[in-house]
């Protein structure tokens, strides 16, 4: 299962990946390079498991063309932008247009906008209401506030989006069996080179 991770130069893309995957969070920061990608196993039921692909794009506009390649079978999308930087989040209209144009689903694919670096003593300035206004706008599936740092909600964000996939993506004879349950230890983590509370969903 392909999950792209998009947004802004800076902005903790593959600090949120190496959170979710390993537990860690790198102190000495790296731009992504064209892209990049983590694995992780989660066990489904006794004999099914899915292999979580998350696949780390570069915030760098000159990567723009060279990246359409890797946006290619993604089921869906966190969209990231930094809290404390007004401009990060100014860019998720870009980056949603981005996934949309490269993708060319008819059916879309779903994507949670996520707010990152709320780290404690961190000032956001931008506003939960401001988030799920543009998580709305622009028919996102919800929305999630995160600190990769502290591990904040970081779980929550990836199981929101695989929930959602699961439920309205996967075929519908294989809905039955589903359920998102212990994360397995099987992982791939992002390369040493590369690097980078609150939340709200649609509900039915």
């Amino acid at each position: 299962m392909k999950v792209v991770v998009v947004g802004n130069i800076g902005v903790g893309k593959t600090s949120i990946i190496r959170r979710f995957v390993g537990n860690a969070f790198p102190k000495h920061y790296k731009a992504t390079v064209g892209v990049d990608f983590a694995l992780k196993v989660i066990q489904i039921d006794e004999k099914t498991t899915v292999q979580l692909q998350l696949w780390d794009i570069a915030g760098q506009e000159r990567f723009g063309t060279m990246t359409k390649i890797y946006y290619k079978k993604a089921l869906g999308a966190l969209v990231v932008f930094d809290v404390t930087e007004l401009s990060s989040f100014q860019a998720v209209e870009k980056w949603v247009k981005d996934i949309r144009d490269k993708i060319r689903d008819p059916d879309d694919i779903p994507m949670l906008l996520v707010g990152n670096k709320s780290d404690t003593g961190t000032t956001s300035v931008v506003t939960n209401e401001q988030i799920e206004e543009a998580a709305t706008k622009f028919g996102m599936i919800g929305w999630k506030v995160t600190s990769a740092k502290e591990n904040k909600n970081i779980e929550e964000s990836i199981d929101t989006l695989l929930k959602n996939i699961l439920t309205t993506m996967v075929p519908e004879e294989t809905k039955d069996t589903v359920s998102l349950g212990e994360h397995q230890n099987q992982t791939t983590q992002p390369n040493e080179g590369s690097c980078c509370g609150f939340g709200g969903e649609k509900t039915d």
